[in-house]
């Protein structure tokens, strides 16, 4: 039986080959398509990335250590009607060692051009599935209303006593992903 996570809680995993999925339903009616963007942030000891290549999204799908890979952009949110708008498949085993954790991001794409946030997105998740089974593990809904934040971060790996734990994070900014790119990136900024 999945679990049902609630925000800051986490678990220890039992599995090293996974998906995992993001969805989101946009509100009807706010004059614009939302195109939202899942990317995973693999961060060492310092909190950077170590280099650019260990940030995997749909412009870069494949991480060097070949631990994660994007299936690809949803442009339209119009997937989760028939399971998760974007995913991204994890394999622990080839996780690289300097490697402690790994960040899931959703950031809404040209968000201030088209005034977007996450208060018009409904049934937003972040949900952990066994490769080996296809059985879901576990699941974050977001229950809270980000009004006015613009990206999430819905949830994290890390590592944990020999073994990797997963944490339902749910923390919202008003920010754009130029700013996780700066906060995340030691070198220059990544365009």
């Amino acid at each position: 039986m999945p679990i049902n996570l609630q925000k800051g809680q986490n678990f220890k995993l039992g599995l090293t080959k996974m998906s995992i999925g993001l969805g989101w339903d946009p509100k009807e009616g706010t004059g614009f398509d939302f195109d939202l963007d899942a990317s995973a942030f693999m961060i060492n000891t310092n909190k950077y990335i170590p280099k650019e290549e260990f940030f995997v999204f749909y412009g870069n799908t494949r991480s060097p250590d070949e631990a994660l890979y994007h299936t690809g952009d949803d442009p339209t949110g119009g997937n989760s009607a028939d399971g998760d708008d974007e995913i991204i498949q994890v394999d622990l085993t080839k996780v690289d060692d300097q490697i402690e954790q790994i960040l899931f991001v959703v950031t809404i794409h040209e968000s201030q051009a088209r005034r977007q946030n996450f208060g018009q997105v409904r049934n937003s998740y972040i949900r952990i599935v066994d490769d080996s089974n296809g059985e879901e593990v576990a699941k974050y809904e977001l229950g809270e209303d980000f009004s006015i934040e613009t990206s999430i971060e819905f949830g994290r790996l890390y590592r944990h006593s020999g073994g990797w734990k997963f944490e339902a994070s749910g923390i919202g900014y008003r920010e754009d992903l130029a700013f996780f790119l700066a906060k995340y990136y030691s070198g220059q900024i990544i365009k």
